[in-house]
């Protein structure tokens, strides 16, 4: 597993596009589409965390949150962050692999990896780790890179060589500049279900904002709102959310591994 080495390349751009039109799109709509299957007041655990959007957004709705992070930067953002807005979310610096150290054996109703996947070699592992942490009826909220769009971004950018390339690619080098992986859902559906999860929704993440410039800035839109309800429309029906930059997936464990 390479997560923390991979996307410490482009920590610092990342922190830099912290407030940008890109991700701030990506972070609203993850962030309402939790809301429409988390409910208040659940456990969770936020794994790849960073600087703690949806932790403390799940905060706010009266959940206990605790959050992983292999950036200690990162985490001291969350902090200020949560504690200026008087909420408490427990983080923690450790990586996926180290969470047996970090969590020891607690388990809960929801686990999040939000921007993980696509740094690791072996999602498969991965997976497995984060659903041994669910609690049986628990759900998992993961998101990754479409497999099945790579060339989307490229072509709406008028880049026909890259767009070209990546109809058989399964990895990219992504706008940090960081070389990332893509799956598809199929596989991902496929790894849960004989983990014992049920896929309960998928969403398309980024649609009609995806081609934009990786720097364009959140306050050349003018009316965000509606911006981000033509994209929930989009990720929320075919043939539109198979065109996403990125799948959400909410997959729940069944209460009883027979059943």
């Amino acid at each position: 597993m390479r997560c923390v080495d991979r996307f410490a390349v482009g920590a610092v751009t990342w922190i830099q596009r912290l407030g940008d039109l890109r991700n701030a799109v990506r972070q609203e709509l993850i962030g309402r589409q939790l809301d429409a299957h988390v409910p208040a007041g659940a456990s969770v655990v936020d794994v790849g965390c960073g600087q703690g959007t949806q932790a403390i957004r799940l905060a706010r709705r009266g959940c206990s949150v605790i959050g992983v992070d292999p950036s200690i930067d990162l985490l001291h953002r969350c902090e200020s962050e949560a504690r200026s807005a008087g909420l408490n979310v427990d983080l923690r610096l450790g990586r996926l692999e180290d969470l047996d150290a970090v969590l020891g054996n607690r388990r809960f109703e929801v686990v999040c990896a939000h921007g993980l996947l696509m740094y690791l070699d072996d999602p498969a592992f991965a997976l497995a780790t984060l659903t041994e942490r669910l609690e049986p009826g628990g759900i998992l909220s993961v998101t990754f890179r479409n497999g099945a769009a790579l060339a989307f971004r490229p072509g709406m950018r008028g880049q026909w060589q890259a767009a070209i390339a990546a109809f058989d690619a399964s990895t990219y080098v992504n706008e940090l500049g960081v070389d990332a992986r893509a799956d598809r859902l199929d596989d991902i559906t496929a790894v849960l279900a004989a983990r014992g999860l049920v896929t309960d929704a998928w969403y398309g993440v980024r649609v009609f904002t995806d081609p934009a410039a990786a720097d364009e800035p959140l306050g050349d839109v003018q009316d965000f709102e509606q911006l981000i309800r033509a994209e929930q429309l989009a990720g929320s029906r075919d043939p539109y959310r198979q065109l996403a930059s990125q799948i959400h997936l909410i997959a729940r464990k069944r209460a009883n591994p027979n059943g």
